[in-house]
């Protein structure tokens, strides 16, 4: 009896997956890119060299991508790691060394370490560049400064990139002030909002488009699209894109509540919730507590560790899941620190993309107010994205 080809052995494994993804409850759900094999594995084999950006979210179905592609014969000679690292590990803002990834015995380099953009010598001997990391749809969330970086890469070294495109959970809204690029850092590197309403698929294609890439160079760039997919469609992810988003709310609230890390305000790190709550060790806060400690692989050092936090528990909160001022303006007032709120100041401004709303808060503004500042490169901003929407 002839052994059955490996391909076909691959598609018999997806094959339950795909039948079962593409209708639940008689609705059409989403196909991330990676889950279309057909579209892409073909273009990647041969003796064709490979290196993988992935993390613990790339995954088709119940398997990682980088080992479908070694199943199915795709000669993958390494992988570069974001933040949080290669099997999704580490803590937000912990360096990440280079290693061996002992399942494959494959090279990790670390894109999150002493480097955020990968060297010539590290690029050396590839042929193609495939990205496939589940975005949020926030422009602080560092995956996308590691797409950028990894494009400008690609463009100096004349190797294509190949982005497999997964859906954003804060797809369905624009909204936030658009970086000042004189505030360019890993937290905010392109002159987009807070939350931008695009896949990380289009984003890549803006950032080619516009010119964003050092010296105006572009970057070889496809794209393998989501089906089902739409801006307005909900998107709940199966597994978490980070360690401290562990649900639909956390994501959802993110855009809001990170602005508080360049505080002395806790946003539940160390708990079972983080990015659901808001605290700081002293009563005036509020009348929800909760302690916060250290948690392996999620948050080591959590702010205010071991101590009692008053403030809000926002996990069931249905009210403020767009991007809102909400809480910044009202646990600074709470605070009565004046200047002293903004613990990082620098920090909170490259969060923010500039100075001015750190100004604003200061000065005594309302939300109203401040949100009426940044319309107009708000509108600058949507009519520049339209043309790279892959998705209605």
């Amino acid at each position: 009896m002839k052994p059955i080809p490996s391909k076909i052995v691959f598609f018999l494994f997806l094959l339950p997956i795909i039948l079962l993804s593409r209708s639940v409850n008689g609705q059409n759900i989403i196909i991330p890119g990676a889950w279309k094999t057909d579209s892409y594995f073909s273009s990647l084999g041969g003796d064709r060299a490979i290196g993988v950006v992935a993390n613990a979210s790339s995954m088709i179905g119940e398997k990682h991508l980088i080992d479908s592609m070694i199943s199915a014969g795709i000669n993958v000679k390494k992988i570069f790691a974001p933040e949080h690292g290669f099997r999704g590990e580490a803590e937000a803002g912990e360096f990440i060394q280079n290693t061996i990834d002992e399942k494959t015995g494959l090279p990790i380099i670390s894109l999150y370490g002493n480097q955020k953009k990968p060297s010539s010598k590290e690029m050396s001997g590839l042929d193609v560049i495939v990205f496939d990391i589940q975005d949020i749809g926030v422009r602080f969330f560092t995956y996308i400064s590691t797409l950028h970086y990894m494009m400008e890469s690609c463009a100096k070294e004349g190797i294509p990139l190949l982005v497999l495109d997964r859906p954003n959970p804060n797809g369905d809204y624009i909204d936030g002030p658009v970086l000042d690029l004189s505030f360019r850092s890993f937290v905010g590197m392109n002159p987009i909002p807070i939350v931008y309403g695009m896949t990380i698929g289009e984003l890549a294609r803006m950032i080619n488009g516009e010119g964003w890439l050092r010296n105006g160079m572009k970057c070889e760039l496809t794209i393998i699209p989501l089906d089902g997919y739409t801006h307005s469609t909900p998107v709940i992810l199966d597994r978490e894109p980070s360690p401290n988003l562990p649900n639909t709310q956390s994501i959802r609230l993110y855009p809001s509540l990170c602005l508080f890390e360049a505080t002395d305000i806790s946003v539940g790190r160390g708990t079972d919730f983080p990015f659901q709550v808001i605290g700081f060790p002293a009563p005036i806060f509020g009348n929800f507590t909760f302690v916060p400690k250290a948690i392996p692989g999620k948050s080591i050092h959590p702010l205010h560790k071991g101590d009692t936090c008053y403030g809000i528990d926002l996990r069931r909160d249905s009210l403020h899941t767009r991007f809102t001022l909400k809480f910044i303006l009202d646990f600074y007032h709470l605070s009565n620190w004046g200047e002293k709120f903004f613990k990082r100041p620098d920090f909170f401004d490259k969060l923010a993309g500039s100075s001015l709303l750190r100004s604003q808060i200061l000065d005594g503004l309302d939300e109203n107010q401040i949100r009426e500042s940044w319309q107009p490169q708000l509108q600058e901003f949507m009519l520049k994205r339209k043309p790279y929407l892959l998705y209605p």
